[in-house]
């Protein structure tokens, strides 16, 4: 039981800590509201909370993309007394904070954050000493640059409101800007870091070290009550006034622009104290601190124009505009100037794919020029041959399997000449019929199916194409029936498969020529031919004869000789007149079963169980109806020789 509790515990642990990993900074503050009664004062409570919004997935933190909602405050008496239990803020708002590098010259590096706004009023009694408001959450983001072991590392936000002996009717100061920036390696930036006081008190700003602490507890109660002193641990040879390094290193005046230049790609905690005094007594009210990811990015990139060498327009379109693609690699804000080599020019603003209206047919050279009159610009020439309409097509005629199937190349060029043909008839390693005058190929396919058939062209432009189709080659495959023989005035019905249409020849003693089943009747010995074809007019031909005994008999011969020499190697009876077997078995002379089948035509082979039976008469017997319905038994000897 102990065991299974402290498994509970553990995975909420692990949970809870997960929501809060992707805070990478914020700030909380308090407006003064007017007095409540009973010597008590309401202030409007404001947590802003930053997460990095392109951060999904990490190996440590897992994958998030939300705030927590609600987030516990809690608030302490100058002596570090907790007065009330945690309050729950919940967001009254977010906001997207997005920014692109736009510099023609810069690759387009983005800062995607997002800012949540927690809001809630409270009512604190007049006391000496004031309050402390905070928010303590572990932890930081992954692998940031100048913290050690970050996603272990907690933050604490907090604000102090003054005491009746200083001014309890303050409004604390707090910071304008919500905006992210995008920071380029070794490229100096200038960033607005200033803050705003509702009571125009006197500010001073200064770079400060982030706070570290917070509670991975699931009631969310903060780890620790005030003095916040305990700072993050710095990777040397960074620190809280030195957060960033840089050549100049990062700095912020007392207007609160933040400047430097980084030399140093990564992910930067960054932490901003604001100090705020009352113009008239000079009394310090409160410092104020705000803590944010600032992320250096490599902005360099290589302007180079992309185009290419030779652009064929060979399509089948005769209209004589040329859709005009660009490769370059440039800035967000990169120009680029075409001059198309037919007296028109143009300038676009984006790598988007445009047409151009040729004047006429021909080889034009065309030059893109990226960012023309900047010193990051680079050029590069090309050709457009703008020959199109060509139209590559053919038709079929005839599809049956063994039969000349042509195909007629009906291409167009409405620019040029067509110089060469080559078919690919869909038969791996079949020789590929090349022409460049006939347009017709004719070929014989000695199987049905379905034939991938490609048609390529070459003209006297350069230009190319390639169609391919999927034809179907028919093919009818007849079966008139087997050879059979029938006792003399005895009916058969005849079953031919094969196709759709049926032909019998000659129509003697049939009752219907054009049938796959017609009726036979007669007394002489005849061969029929049939011929089948299908819709798509596909021809093939099958016969079947038939001899007339005088019956219902059953003709047995008396010996057979299975030596292989291909006459005479079966034994095997004659039926006349017999419609139905029940069986036909073949004994030795020790009455021991040594054949059995009812297939008149298969027959014994002479051996047992796959070895030649020796030289011997052996004993038959046969059962089964003949076409009066008369059941009929024959018994009988063969004598097998060599």
């Amino acid at each position: 039981m102990y065991r299974l509790l402290i498994l509970a515990i553990c995975c909420t642990f692990v949970y809870v800590r997960a929501d809060a990993y992707h805070i990478i900074g914020g700030e909380i503050y308090y407006a003064y509201l007017g007095t409540a009664g009973d010597g008590k004062y309401r202030y409007e409570i404001v947590l802003k909370l930053y997460r990095d919004a392109d951060f999904t997935c990490g190996p440590i933190q897992g994958c998030l993309d939300h705030f927590e909602n609600p987030v516990p405050v809690n608030i302490y008496s100058a002596s570090g007394v907790r007065i009330v239990n945690a309050r729950q803020l919940y967001i009254s708002e977010t906001k997207s904070l997005r920014d692109t590098l736009k510099n023609p010259c810069l690759a387009p590096r983005t800062q995607n954050l997002e800012v949540a706004y927690y809001r809630d009023t409270v009512e604190l009694p007049a006391s000496n000493g004031g309050y402390y408001v905070t928010y303590q959450r572990c932890c930081r983001g992954e692998k940031l640059t100048n913290i050690y072991d970050s996603e272990h590392e907690g933050s604490t936000f907090y604000t102090v409101i003054p005491g009746v002996e200083k001014r309890p009717t303050n409004s604390s100061v707090h910071f304008k800007q919500d905006g992210a920036i995008v920071i380029c390696n070794s490229l100096p930036f200038t960033f607005d870091y200033s803050a705003f006081d509702p009571d125009g008190d006197s500010l001073t700003y200064s770079l400060c070290s982030a706070l570290t602490g917070g509670s991975t507890r699931s009631e969310g109660v903060a780890a620790n009550p005030p003095p916040y002193n305990s700072t993050v641990n710095y990777v040397t040879p960074y620190s809280g006034a030195n957060p960033m390094g840089g050549a100049p290193q990062i700095s912020i005046d007392n207007h609160g622009m933040l400047r430097g230049t980084p030399n140093r790609q990564g992910k930067f905690v960054i932490s901003v104290c604001v100090s705020e005094y009352d113009r008239r007594t000079k009394i310090l009210l409160g410092t104020h601190h705000k803590d944010l990811l600032l992320t250096v990015f490599n902005c360099t990139t290589n302007i180079s124009a992309g185009f290419p060498d030779v652009l064929m327009n060979c399509v089948a379109s005769p209209d004589l505009g040329v859709t005009i693609p660009n490769y370059s690699n440039a800035g967000f804000t990169s120009s680029y100037y075409w001059d198309f080599g037919d007296g028109t020019d143009t300038i676009t603003f984006d790598k988007a794919v445009f047409t151009h209206q040729f004047p006429d047919t021909g080889i034009f050279p065309v030059k893109l020029v990226v960012n023309r009159g900047l010193s990051c610009t680079d050029s590069v020439t090309g050709f457009v041959h703008n020959y199109p309409g060509l139209n590559a097509d053919f038709t079929v005629e005839g599809l049956c399997r063994g039969k000349p199937i042509r195909f007629n190349d009906v291409s167009t060029y409405t620019y040029g000449k067509i110089t060469s043909r080559r078919w690919d008839i869909g038969i791996p390693d079949a020789p590929q019929p090349t022409s460049a005058v006939s347009t017709q190929m004719n070929y014989v396919y000695q199987e049905g199916g379905t034939y991938t058939v490609t048609l390529s062209l070459l003209t006297d432009r350069s230009c190319s194409a390639t169609l391919s189709r999927e034809i179907t080659v028919y093919e009818v495959n007849p079966f008139a029936g087997n050879d059979t023989i029938l006792a003399k005035g005895q009916q058969l019905q005849l079953n031919a498969t094969g196709g759709e249409f049926y032909a019998w020849s000659p129509p003697i003693g049939l009752n219907n020529i054009n049938v796959s089943n017609p009726v036979v009747s007669g007394n002489d010995d005849i061969t029929y031919l049939l011929q089948v074809s299908n819709s798509q007019g596909c021809i093939g031909y099958d016969s079947i004869n038939i001899k007339y005994y005088t019956g219902p008999e059953v003709y047995v011969p008396t010996a057979f000789s299975p030596n292989g020499d291909g006459q005479n190697d079966r034994f095997r009876f004659v039926p006349v007149g017999i419609t139905e077997y029940e069986y036909f078995r073949i004994f030795n002379r020790w009455g021991q079963e040594v054949f059995s089948s009812t297939d008149f035509r298969k027959g014994w082979d002479g051996t047992i169980k796959g070895m030649p039976a020796p030289v011997d008469t052996y004993i038959w017997i046969l059962a089964g109806k003949d076409l009066t319905g008369k059941s009929i038994l024959k018994k009988g000897t063969v004598t097998l020789v060599k």
